[in-house]
């Protein structure tokens, strides 16, 4: 065991168990080691495999040029005890007990970090070939497809949608991408800003169907519901993802509107004890007024540290980060950081048919969010201006030959 865990630290009685074996879960058991919990930590993660990290699974692991992407943790050294290949099937408070397909698990404290889970396309169950991508396991079957340069079909012009089809494309693979939505992103990014993405679909090859709607998958095609018919050799589903939580049904966990499990500005539930982390939970942000449910990587990142801070007894600030993610698309790197929804102005830096641009959002003159397509500087210098609330200057804002943080007033 390492000198880490030998230090005096806290401790619970039962342990702290963590449902859930990605970023979030393997992050909060080293956060509780890196800050000194010396008793019992146990690590449950439905997949068989040793636990990963998930951005790589549409990239080099799809591609074949990683055979994997399991996360750089010594877990035996930390003291953390794994339990993989296990369901968590359902939770009983009072007992303080952790339902699993094993039985059941005591805690004494309990961290849910079951992350989320993606949305099938109705009337697809049990037919070949029609694929999602959220797992090691996903992404291994899909391997053949690209090894094959089958023509793919994916359902879905998200962030998901997009990584695969650019995938796809650069292992040779034709690729059409049906959207019932009248754009790419249509739930993410604006109308205005998401336009000028549509462009990249057809510069990388691939083929883009907006407004349309898929009627039925059949083998070796699918069917629009305009009668159309696009040969298909596999389907890939992006259409979404919800929150892995439909086993907490009875705990007395305080579910949201969106299946999400609600926790509060320390990310503790409505149950004493346990907490949620990642894309499972919401929290509230001050800094936004309102909740957020926020299905990124940075977030289960982030998350753990105040999880773990609450778990041994310090007294860190509310949680409120800036969300942050990126996508690498059609040989583009989109990054976003901040949040929109309630902004009142929107400023754009260059020009968006070029290969690189930023968009931003003010609210009340200060940066709400930004989105920048190949500008990292715009981004960096976007995301500490958010967090700090400085003012700025709407016209100098304009310029994308003036850094971000010169726009201040």
């Amino acid at each position: 065991m390492s000198e880490l865990t030998q230090e005096p630290g806290p401790t619970t009685p039962a342990g702290v168990v963590i449902a859930g074996a990605g970023m979030a879960g393997v992050q909060t058991a080293v956060a509780l080691r890196e800050q000194g919990f010396r008793g019992p930590v146990t690590l449950i993660g439905a997949e068989p495999h040793q636990p990963y990290d998930r951005p790589p699974l549409s990239k080099a692991v799809l591609l074949g040029k990683a055979e994997g992407s399991a996360f750089d943790v010594d877990f035996e050294s930390l003291g953390v005890e794994l339990r993989l290949g296990l369901d968590v099937t359902g939770l009983r408070p009072g007992r303080r007990e952790l339902d699993t397909a094993g039985g059941p698990v005591p805690y004494g404290v309990l961290v849910l970090a079951t992350g989320a889970e993606p949305v099938r396309l109705p009337g697809t169950e049990g037919v070949p070939g029609v694929h999602l991508l959220r797992t090691l396991d996903d992404a291994e079957r899909l391997r053949p497809v690209l090894a094959w340069q089958l023509d793919v079909v994916v359902v879905g012009a998200g962030w998901i949608g997009a990584e695969f089809a650019t995938a796809a494309r650069e292992a040779g693979c034709a690729v059409t991408v049906v959207e019932a939505a009248d754009r790419p992103l249509a739930g993410a990014l604006p109308a205005e800003v998401a336009a000028p993405m549509t462009a990249w679909y057809a510069d990388s090859g691939a083929s883009l169907r907006t407004r349309a709607r898929v009627a039925r998958v059949e083998p070796g095609a699918v069917v629009l519901d305009d009668g159309s018919r696009l040969p298909a050799g596999a389907v890939v589903v992006g259409v979404g993802a919800r929150p892995a939580t439909s086993w907490l049904a009875g705990s007395g966990i305080e579910l949201g509107a969106h299946g999400e499990v609600v926790a509060d500005d320390h990310l503790r539930t409505s149950v004493p004890d346990v907490y949620a982390v990642g894309d499972c939970a919401s929290f509230p942000s001050g800094r936004y007024g309102e909740r957020l449910l926020v299905h990124h990587w940075d977030n289960a990142l982030q998350g753990p540290r105040t999880v773990a801070a609450n778990i041994v007894g310090e007294t860190p600030g509310p949680y409120d980060p800036v969300p942050y993610f990126w996508s690498e698309q059609f040989g583009r790197f989109v990054q976003y950081a901040g949040h929109h929804g309630a902004a009142d102005a929107m400023v754009w830096r260059g020009d968006p048919a070029g290969p690189a641009w930023s968009v931003c959002w003010l609210r009340e003159g200060r940066l709400a969010a930004v989105l920048a397509v190949g500008r990292p500087r715009d981004l960096a210098q976007g995301r500490r201006l958010i967090e700090t609330g400085a003012a700025l200057d709407p016209a100098l804002l304009a310029d994308p030959a003036r850094p971000l943080k010169k726009a201040v007033v």
